[in-house]
């Protein structure tokens, strides 16, 4: 056991709490969420920042010591790369995102470059027992939300962001929601429920005037997928409701027919009831037809309303109308007209039908 003074604690360890010196042990046992100690042996212009414990973002540089966690990830325009089987000091892993989730790189992405190269330094310890030296493994299981299987919106209407892949305007049209939605004097709760680690997003909801945020890094989760991805979005929902806001956004990181569960979620009856809008964000016409018919075909659920840069115009917006028939409303230049309309969509939703003969 040695000691070691980390220069940079990424986002993902939040709920460890690590303090700048940390105790690091040899053994690994190479769990998702193990949070080890490396430094950092490259150098890249692109995709080159860290997302710390507080919200800031550094720039990393060859010789950083950095506190991050171990998880896979499948990112079409990103890194894809898996948790090692074994460590050891000296070897070579990889930053697989920004928030600090650490892996081994299989596949990269030409417009971010090869992923930054790591040094394996130690498994990062916690000391559980007071007043004895035992140091275990640190999880970023330690100190999360426990996940459960109940679902209770208590009434609270949930709009939906899904879509058609990553960078589909998903956070903006969450964020332009959220920020309308204060506006018109709604108190707001948003989640995010799907992805891989990175507190980017939620603290984009809550700049916006969302009063209360989670996402499944709060729940002990580095990577979500199809296992885990219904268990953290109904306790998410669950506690996000418990404090009776008018309405909660819920993001669905990554795309329809990603790799991090967001079919396993809209596949679950209980939480397809508890949406009452689903917006869906598109980058092209093509994905924005496709999105409609999954989301139909597949789960059931009627889009309330397209946006996303296939909506960046009149060309995207009026093939989507005439083509596809549902409403497109962009996020960046229409807003108000936007979270206009799914008020529109969740009033409907919460009238009694009409029971006369």
């Amino acid at each position: 056991m040695k000691s070691v003074v980390v220069d940079k604690i990424a986002s993902v360890t939040l709920n460890c709490r690590l303090p700048r010196e940390v105790k690091l042990g040899t053994t690994f046992p190479c769990e998702e969420g193990d949070v080890v100690a490396v430094r950092v042996t490259s150098r890249k212009s692109t995709y080159n920042q860290l997302e710390l414990t507080t919200g800031r973002f550094s720039h990393l540089k060859p010789g950083d010591v950095v506190a991050g966690a171990l998880g896979h990830r499948r990112a079409l325009m990103g890194y894809a790369g898996h948790v090692p089987e074994q460590l050891a000091p000296g070897d070579v892993v990889n930053l697989l995102n920004i928030g600090g989730c650490i892996g081994i790189c299989t596949s990269g992405n030409p417009d971010i470059g090869p992923p930054f190269e790591c040094e394996v330094l130690g498994q990062v310890l916690h000391f559980p027992y007071l007043g004895e030296r035992i140091g275990v493994p640190a999880n970023i299981q330690q100190g999360a939300l426990q996940m459960s299987d109940g679902l209770d919106v208590a009434e609270v209407p949930v709009v939906a962001v899904v879509g058609t892949c990553m960078n589909s305007g998903k956070t903006f049209a969450c964020t332009s929601l959220i920020q309308e939605f204060v506006r018109s004097r709604l108190s707001v709760a948003a989640a995010k429920a799907t992805g891989v680690s990175l507190r980017r997003d939620v603290h984009a909801m809550e700049d916006s005037g969302a009063r209360e945020t989670m996402i499944f890094t709060d729940l002990g989760v580095v990577t979500t997928q199809r296992e885990n991805a219904p268990a953290l979005t109904r306790t998410m929902l669950t506690t996000l409701a418990a404090s009776q806001p008018d309405v909660i956004v819920l993001e669905l990181g990554d795309g329809l027919m990603g790799d991090y569960g967001v079919d396993a979620i809209l596949e679950a009856a209980d939480i397809r009831g508890a949406l009452t809008a689903v917006v869906l964000a598109a980058n092209d016409p093509v994905g924005a037809w496709g999105g409609c018919r999954q989301l139909a075909d597949r789960f059931g659920i009627e889009t309330a309303v397209i946006t996303g840069p296939a909506t960046d115009n009149a060309a995207g917006t009026d093939l989507i109308r005439e083509k596809i028939g549902i409403t497109a409303l962009n996020a960046r230049t229409r807003p108000a007209d936007l979270a206009r309309h799914v008020l529109d969509v969740m009033g409907k939703k919460s009238e009694p039908e009409n029971s006369d003969g």
